[in-house]
């Protein structure tokens, strides 16, 4: 496993968490937005390296739009869902 997909693992599993009504605004906002800048930096990270590796780089760009958005709510919740969901699938595709 490359640790482009390793941390797309990773950054979905976080995503989905984020994702679960009431428990991702708590963690969001209980710890002053933390996470969508942690996010970010994880996301920006799977980025180079999906790039590098010639992997698939959507779920990486979902992620950075989702911790620019991800503050609004419902919105956020929904964007969370999505860019986990995309990030799991691009991490269990096979290399090509």
């Amino acid at each position: 496993m490359t640790g482009s997909k390793a941390l797309k693992w990773t950054t979905g599993v976080c995503e989905l968490l984020l994702a679960i009504p009431l428990l991702g605004a708590v963690i969001i906002i209980g710890t002053s937005y933390a996470p969508l800048f942690i996010m970010f930096v994880l996301h920006l990270v799977a980025l180079v390296l999906s790039i590098q590796n010639r992997e698939a780089k959507y779920g990486s760009v979902m992620g950075l739009i989702t911790c620019a958005l991800g503050w609004i709510p419902f919105l956020g919740w929904l964007l969370h869902l999505v860019t986990g969901i995309l990030l799991l699938v691009s991490a269990a595709k096979r290399d090509a």
